[in-house]
């Protein structure tokens, strides 16, 4: 199935679909589930220090059988604990079993203590010693990677971000700067528009083209998520939705298809954003109303 690999700044190659751990928890389900997806034919495996389950996928990988270099592993930097980057990465690859990942992110900028440039000096560190093939950011705006890139001796090989049609507006200067400075996006709760916001603007599209191509709603936006030149987390218990969301990259939608995706996503995004508007417009009228009747009842005069 044509997921195909993508060709990183570091030299390295990532999946472009992969299997995320953020969801499951602990004990033995994610065991099971991580195992479930590789057996599945998923070889990317995204997990993180604050999912609290690089353990259970350590041992996923190892009962799997798999060889190391079968199997793309991706964790990432979370602060967890208030432990340093060199402490994180080298219990992160204990807990996983491995030597190395191939994969090493800053899990949002807020993490970046002292300052960017620091950080990143200490990821560009776990490079040179072998922990990581490959490094990179996640939740980074334009304005942070700008940052970062100014001092860096190593660029970003990923920015990992929340992409799906819902938010492509706001989020299209991230991939616009990404592209132009070689960074490959990986885009996480793609399926929101369908797990979490049901009954918008783009369940006519997406419906229409599920018809179309005889497919589902998750794997139409799949397909349009790839369309952007994303690499795809995603998850799932049901060993169907696994297997079709692989399936999903049999499928090629026109410019039109993802024009009419783009258009939907941006109505729901404004109304979201109005909504927005009118909910701080609602507290802040209530807040003032709570404000004058406590002064008209203390006697104080607001004029």
């Amino acid at each position: 199935m044509p997921w195909e690999s993508k060709k990183l700044n570091s030299g390295y190659y990532i999946p472009s679909i992969g299997f995320g751990t953020w969801t499951l928890g602990n004990g033995q389900g994610p065991i099971d589930q991580v195992e479930q997806a590789l057996e599945n034919g998923y070889n990317h495996i995204d997990t993180a220090q604050s999912y609290r389950n690089e353990g259970e996928t350590g041992v996923a990988l190892k009962e799997s059988g798999l060889s190391r270099s079968d199997v793309f592993v991706t964790t990432k930097y979370s602060g967890t604990n208030s432990l340093d980057i060199p402490t994180s990465i080298q219990n992160s690859v204990n807990s996983l079993g491995i030597s190395y990942v191939d994969l090493y992110l800053v899990h949002s900028p807020r993490l970046a203590v002292p300052d960017i440039p620091t950080c990143w000096a200490q990821m560009e560190k776990v490079k040179e010693d072998g922990l990581a093939k490959s490094i990179g950011i996640s939740n980074f705006g334009v304005e942070d990677m700008e940052i970062l890139i100014a001092s860096a001796k190593i660029k970003p090989a990923v920015n990992q971000i929340l992409l799906h049609p819902y938010v492509y507006q706001q989020q299209k200067p991230i991939l616009e700067y990404a592209a132009k400075n070689g960074i490959v996006i990986e885009a996480y709760s793609a399926l929101i528009p369908i797990t979490k916001l049901p009954g918008g603007p783009l369940d006519k599209p997406l419906n229409e083209l599920a018809a179309k191509f005889g497919a589902t709603t998750e794997q139409i936006l799949l397909a349009w998520t790839k369309a952007k030149g994303a690499v795809v987390v995603t998850t799932s218990s049901k060993k169907t939705r696994l297997q079709g969301y692989l399936a999903a990259g049999d499928i090629t939608l026109s410019s039109e298809d993802i024009a009419a995706i783009d258009a939907a996503g941006a109505l729901g995004e404004k109304k979201a954003h109005m909504k927005t508007i009118l909910k701080r417009v609602v507290v802040g009228a209530i807040a003032c109303t709570a404000v004058f009747g406590a002064c008209n009842f203390l006697g104080i005069s607001m004029l």
